[in-house]
C-alpha cells in the first residue's frame, strides 16, 4: 500500500485487531520508512504475550545472526503453557538465505506469530516469500513521502491526535522535520506538553515557541519572499538562513525546486486557461493546500513560463555547486545568497 492514507489506515485497523487478541500467523512488515512499521511490530509484541508467556514464548533475533533453518525451527515449536509463540525476526533483510522462508510461510503454525520486520528495505514481490506472506498472512509496505506530502500527511496525523493544526504551521513543521514521521511525532508530544490543557488548534506560532523553529528565517518563508520578489526580505532570510549550523544547501534547493516546480506547472496551465478548474488548479499546485492559493497566484506574475523555466535551470545548477561541484571557494551560505539574488533577477 503506498498512498500515506492507506498505510495509516491499514495500521489502525492492524492494531485495533491485535489489541482485541486477534493476531495473522505471520506479519511482513517492510519499507523505507520506518514510522507505521515500528507502530505495527511494538503493538505485536506489546500484545501478544502476558509477562509470564515471554521468557518461554518468545524469540527476537536480528537477520544478520540467524538463517532460515534456525528461524524456521524457532518458528516451528510449539508454544510452552500459552495458546501463542512469538517469533520476530529484526533486519530480516540481513538474512543471506531469507527467502527459504517461504517454505514455512507456505504452511505456517496457527500457534506461532511470525514477524519479518525490514525497516529501510523490501522483500522482493516476484519471488516466493512476499507471494506467500501475502496469501497467508498480512503485508505492511510502508513508504517515505516526498517532501511536498509531509504538511498533508501532518494535518492527518495532527487530525487523529484531536487536533487542527493550521496549513502555515503543518508548512513549518513539515520543514522543520523533512519526511521524518517519527520526528514529527516526537516534536508534536513535546509541542502538547507545554500547550494548555484542552487545546485544539495549533498555528505557527505554536509551533515557533514550542519546536523551536523560527517561521521569520526559514525556507518556507523564502520562497514565499521569492513568489513575491521581496528582494531585501528574500537576501535578509538567505543571508540568515545559510549563517545557520544546520544549514544544507542540498535540502535548501530541493523545497526550492519543488516550489519553482509548481510556478512553472501553474504558469503553463494559466497560459492554457485564464480561469482554470479548481481540479486543474489542484493538479498543477500538488501538495499545496488551497490556503496558499493566491501566493501562487501573484508567483506566476512575477515567473511566467519562460522565467519559470529559467529558474528550475538555476536550481538544477546550484544543486550541483550545492554538492561540491564548481563552486570554487564560495560557502553553501554564500551559494544560497548567490541564488536567491539570480532568482530575484530573473
Amino acid at each position: 500500500m503506498k498512498g500515506s492514507v492507506n498505510v495509516a489506515s491499514q495500521c489502525r485497523d492492524l492494531i485495533d485487531k491485535i489489541k482485541a487478541g486477534e493476531f495473522s500467523p505471520i506479519y511482513l512488515l517492510m519499507g523505507d520508512e520506518p514510522y507505521y512499521l515500528d507502530m505495527v511490530s511494538g503493538a505485536i509484541i506489546e500484545n501478544a504475550l502476558d509477562e509470564f508467556s515471554r521468557d518461554f514464548n518468545e524469540t527476537i533475533c536480528y537477520g544478520a545472526d540467524v538463517d532460515s533453518d534456525t528461524v524456521i525451527t524457532a518458528a516451528r515449536r510449539f508454544p510452552m503453557m500459552a495458546e501463542r509463540q512469538l517469533v520476530v525476526v529484526k533486519d530480516a533483510q540481513a538474512m543471506r538465505d531469507l527467502e527459504k522462508l517461504a517454505v514455512y510461510c507456505e504452511s505456517p503454525l496457527d500457534s506461532t506469530i511470525l514477524v519479518l520486520l525490514m525497516r529501510g528495505a523490501s522483500a522482493d514481490k516476484r519471488k516466493a516469500l512476499y507471494k506467500q506472506c501475502s496469501k497467508n498472512g498480512v503485508v505492511v509496505e510502508s513508504n517515505a513521502l516526498r517532501d511536498y506530502e509531509m504538511p498533508g500527511w501532518i494535518s492527518q496525523y495532527y487530525s487523529s491526535r484531536g487536533l487542527d493544526i493550521s496549513p502555515d504551521a503543518a508548512a513549518l513543521l513539515a520543514e522543520y522535520s523533512g519526511t521524518d514521521m517519527s520526528k514529527i511525532v516526537v516534536e508534536t508530544d513535546k509541542l502538547l506538553k507545554n500547550l494548555p490543557e484542552g487545546t485544539m488548534k495549533v498555528d505557527a506560532k505554536d509551533i515557533e515557541r514550542n519546536v523551536g523553529i523560527s517561521r521569520e528565517y526559514s525556507i518556507f518563508e523564502l520562497t514565499k519572499e521569492l513568489s513575491f520578489k521581496n528582494g531585501a526580505k528574500a537576501i535578509a532570510i538567505a543571508t540568515l538562513l545559510g549563517e545557520s549550523p544546520r544549514f544544507a544547501m542540498p535540502m535548501a534547493v530541493s523545497a526550492m525546486f519543488t516550489h519553482f516546480s509548481r510556478i512553472l506547472k501553474y504558469a503553463a496551465l494559466k497560459e492554457k486557461s485564464r480561469y482554470p478548474e479548481r481540479t486543474e488548479i489542484a493538479s498543477a499546485l500538488q501538495g499545496v493546500n488551497p490556503f496558499f492559493w493566491k501566493e501562487y497566484d501573484v508567483a506566476v506574475t512575477n515567473y511566467p513560463v519562460r522565467k519559470a523555466m529559467a529558474a528550475v535551470s538555476l536550481l538544477c545548477e546550484y544543486d550541483y555547486k550545492g554538492k561540491g561541484g564548481d563552486a570554487g571557494e564560495a560557502t553553501a551560505g554564500e551559494l544560497l545568497v548567490e541564488l536567491t539574488m539570480k532568482l530575484l533577477n530573473l
